[in-house]
């Protein structure tokens, strides 16, 4: 290679990117949803896609040998050649507003934690880097659509899979585990007045001004202005379910239903992203991790989610919310078709369901195509940051921006693709 060539190659190499997902073409291309709210819906202990959104022939663990297959007869859908188990049948009546993603696939299946952590982030734990969850991204992208709610709360238990990460506390969750009370410590005692109030932030200015800006007393400091902000009745009076008609409440059902309904209303004052955990409680014992005899009382979780799930949507579509709300449903990992020693099942990464409805997307009740037990895909496979980038995208989101950890460029998703099928 003479001289001239040699520079005309290294130049070319010094302009391409470091990543080829990070080309500006790329960016230029990625298509830019209108839903202005996400209620991510999280299925802790890892739904069974065989027997939910993705269902096959029958199974039977009472055979000798066991028949790997679904636990449930499948039934049609409102989209043709779409099917889902026989325990979502109000589901099925609206699946032209939704879309099983049938291929989602990682290879994080042998410890909860990992799973959910790589679920929420989109990314594998790192031992210098802590993650931001796709809530905190989403609202530190688009923030609050009122001033007076937080831009992101959980209904649910905390932990740092779902929290800010390297984005700090400003970006983190408002959480609570109770429907009635809503979170903590957010309403003052009767016997403590605005004035009062005013007083006491009066003297604590000159301390919080004394604090260095990149502290972690600062992160706290901020917390604490926030959660002074939000106390009081305006914002508590979001959670006041008994607001609600009856026949509303009835249809969302249970403890569960009534945080859908709460997600729902916070979303009508503005909150940008809400997560619902499902079955705080574990009804059936095992939650969705269905080894051994968790899997014989499984159908009572799916019912469950069935009359939520499909009541939320009903109700959005109803208040005119719907295209302007993404709902989705995550869960860490699957399960296989094959069934263990006591009739339950395994875990699986290889191919497992997770769910999106509404927010302005073209639905198409199911996308990719998965083997004959749920096991492999065989079309479309979605990655967890093609997800992610999914939800961005429907969001508004530049899934390709880099965020800044320190001095260190972080993109919103390692290398996700928006499901461009989904996008007018």
């Amino acid at each position: 290679m003479n001289r001239r060539n040699f520079l005309r190659s290294t130049a070319a190499l010094a302009a391409a990117p470091l990543f080829g997902h990070a080309s500006s073409t790329n960016a230029l291309n990625i298509p830019k949803g209108k839903a202005e709210h996400c209620i991510f819906i999280w299925l802790g202990g890892g739904m069974a896609q065989i027997d939910t959104f993705d269902p096959k022939a029958l199974g039977d663990p009472q055979a000798n040998p066991k028949k790997a297959g679904s636990a449930y007869p499948a039934i049609d859908t409102s989209v043709p050649g779409v099917q889902v188990c026989e325990h979502l049948p109000r589901t099925a009546k609206l699946m032209e507003h939704v879309t099983a993603m049938r291929t989602v696939n990682h290879k994080v299946v042998d410890e909860h934690a990992f799973a959910t952590n790589i679920v929420h982030t989109g990314r594998m734990i790192s031992g210098n880097v802590t993650y931001p969850s796709i809530g905190s991204i989403v609202a530190h992208e688009r923030g609050a659509a009122d001033p007076s709610v937080p831009a992101y709360m959980l209904i649910g238990y905390p932990n740092v899979s779902r929290g800010p990460g390297f984005l700090g506390t400003k970006h983190g969750y408002i959480y609570l585990t109770d429907t009635q009370q809503g979170p903590a410590g957010f309403t003052r005692p009767e016997f403590v007045t605005q004035q009062r109030m005013d007083a006491r932030q009066k003297l604590l200015q000159p301390l919080q001004h004394r604090i260095p800006d990149d502290s972690l007393m600062a992160d706290y400091e901020t917390a604490q202005r926030e959660a002074l902000r939000l106390a009081g009745p305006d914002f508590m009076r979001n959670f006041k379910l008994d607001e609600e008609p009856a026949e509303l409440r009835n249809a969302y059902g249970g403890e569960f239903g009534q945080r859908c309904l709460l997600s729902r209303r916070l979303v009508q004052a503005g909150v940008r992203f809400i997560e619902v955990s499902h079955n705080l409680n574990f009804m059936n014992g095992t939650g969705w991790d269905t080894h051994n005899e968790g899997q014989a009382a499984q159908h009572l979780l799916i019912k469950e989610l069935d009359a939520a799930f499909s009541a939320l949507i009903t109700d959005l579509r109803d208040k005119k919310l719907l295209d302007k709300t993404l709902i989705a449903i995550g869960t860490e990992f699957g399960r296989p078709a094959q069934f263990d020693g006591r009739g339950g099942r395994g875990h699986q990464g290889t191919c497992f369901s997770m769910v999106l409805a509404g927010g302005g997307l073209k639905h198409c009740g199911a996308y990719g195509v998965t083997d004959e037990l749920s096991k492999q895909v065989l079309e479309n496979p979605v990655s967890l940051p093609d997800f992610h980038a999914t939800i961005h995208a429907a969001l508004g989101v530049d899934p390709t921006k880099e965020l800044m950890d320190g001095s260190r460029p972080v993109p919103i998703t390692d290398g996700g693709t928006p499901v461009r099928a989904l996008f007018s």
